[in-house]
């Protein structure tokens, strides 16, 4: 929860920073559940819901692991690979967020 309240201030600053009106730039944060989950939030910086946006989770080589969607709430839970992983939220072209599981922490 602490991580989408980190999420709305993250998307408050970039509207406020934003030269172009219409911007619709992608947010997603993740995070270790600690439970062997990670869950991931998304969104738009103009406010948009990222609901059904599609996520994809791939190792080292490119390979997808798993592969859904955010939920109604903009969230997505998957079991954590054991492997060297990245998370894509992939809107669309240049419209895509990717973090590395390494960065991502409980």
């Amino acid at each position: 929860m602490k991580k989408f309240f980190s999420l709305i201030a993250l998307t408050a600053l970039m509207v406020g920073f934003s030269t172009v009106a219409s911007a619709h730039t992608p947010l997603c944060d993740c995070f270790d559940n600690g439970d062997g989950t990670v869950t991931c939030e998304g969104g738009f910086s103009d406010g948009s819901s990222a609901f059904n946006v599609p996520m994809i989770v791939k190792n080292a080589d490119g390979k997808v692991l798993i592969e859904g969607k955010m939920s109604s709430v903009s969230d997505y839970t998957f079991d954590k690979p054991s492997e060297d992983y990245v998370v894509i939220f992939d809107a669309g072209e240049g419209h895509s967020v990717e973090i590395n599981g390494a960065d991502i922490i409980e």
